[in-house]
């Protein structure tokens, strides 16, 4: 879905995390990124992502990942949700579809033969540079974890 590809700079941007802090690409200069883009906190698929990410979230620390969360939630819900599953990462608000826009994760999707326009669940690994490693179009959501580290494990080598 989206416009982006491997390789480019991704895009810069500044949102509200859970706590209500301003949190920008630039924050994260020197550190490898797992910028992951979901449709809603607290639904089915979105929460088994969030809580492989949480539960594998050591391993991806010590391989010197920082993970943020990207959704239309607004800053509220996203505390919520963090609270409920004891998230360790960061959950930005993008109501406004600033960043979502950005990245061209908004688009047209289909459920049950109806069409409507919705957020393209994926993924961006970057590196520390601020370069697009790897672009998960469809990622695993109960393996997204273990998608990520052998993804990285392609690119060192």
């Amino acid at each position: 879905m989206t416009h982006l590809t491997e390789g480019k700079k991704a895009p810069a941007f500044k949102a509200k995390d859970q706590n209500g802090n301003f949190v920008s690409l630039a924050d994260y200069k020197g550190k490898k990124i797992v910028l992951y883009f979901y449709p809603e906190d607290d639904t089915e698929t979105c929460t088994i992502q969030a809580c492989n990410l949480r539960d594998n979230y050591s391993m991806l620390k010590k391989k010197g990942f920082v993970v943020l969360g990207v959704s239309p939630d607004e800053e509220k819900k996203h505390k919520k949700f963090e609270a409920k599953y004891d998230l360790p990462f960061t959950l930005l608000a993008d109501a406004d579809h600033k960043i979502i826009e950005k990245y061209g994760v908004w688009g047209e999707k289909q459920m049950f033969g109806r069409n409507y326009m919705g957020l393209h669940r994926t993924t961006f690994l970057i590196d520390e540079k601020g370069i697009i490693r790897k672009i998960f179009l469809r990622p695993k959501s109960k393996q997204h974890t273990k998608e990520i580290l052998h993804a990285w494990e392609q690119i060192e080598k």
